[in-house]
């Protein structure tokens, strides 16, 4: 018998491990403070995928930042208890790294704003979102247009919520007060993980 038939036969059938299973998109084309996914169908996933296309803030200095604050059993976690680290590079030549232990609003990009080719884009791998015994950790790469025009990458990124907790939603936000006004925003189960 031949390995692959043999693998079929072992399955039970045809193994599709690793396929993204599209959950929500969400397209945002008016003004809005946040976009919430709060059905995440954590209980068939340990890894999620989310993709930011094409977003704008209402923010015209280009001095906004994108934010990821997460649900716990319902509940918006607003306080000061995530951490995060990234670093980051723009075509102007400066690069750098930020970090912050304890902030409410957890950062996953800088300097995005509302002029039209101050898109962000990118996306965010979550862990162990419905586990209720281990802390839910992210990583990101997000690329944007930075102020003066320069293209800008916020590479090795990675956040985390340390206290172990069932999260069953995820907010995409401005770290500031800005709204977003353009977004097309997707989240993804990975199947068999």
């Amino acid at each position: 018998m031949p390995i692959g038939q043999a693998k079929f036969g072992l399955l039970g059938g045809v193994a599709d491990l690793g396929k993204l299973e599209l959950i929500e998109t969400q397209t945002i084309s008016t003004s809005v403070a946040s976009v919430d996914f709060t059905s995440i169908n954590g209980s068939n996933y340990d890894v999620h995928f989310l993709t930011i296309d094409n977003l704008l803030f209402t923010d015209a200095s280009g001095n906004e930042y994108l934010s990821c604050q997460l649900y716990e059993s319902g509940t918006l976690e607003t306080g000061s208890v995530y951490q995060y680290a990234q670093q980051y590079g723009t075509a102007s030549g400066s690069s750098g790294e930020q970090k912050s232990t304890g902030t409410a609003t957890p950062v996953i990009s800088i300097q995005a704003g509302s002029t039209t080719n101050f898109l962000t884009n990118g996306y965010i791998y979550y862990y162990n979102l419905n586990n209720s015994s281990k802390y839910s950790f992210s990583t990101f790469h997000i690329t944007q247009m930075a102020p003066g025009g320069f293209g800008a990458s916020y590479a090795f990124g990675s956040l985390v919520l340390p206290q172990a907790s069932t999260v069953d939603g995820i907010r995409i936000r401005s770290g500031n007060t800005a709204n977003i006004t353009q977004a097309n925003i997707s989240l993804y189960g990975i199947a068999g993980s």
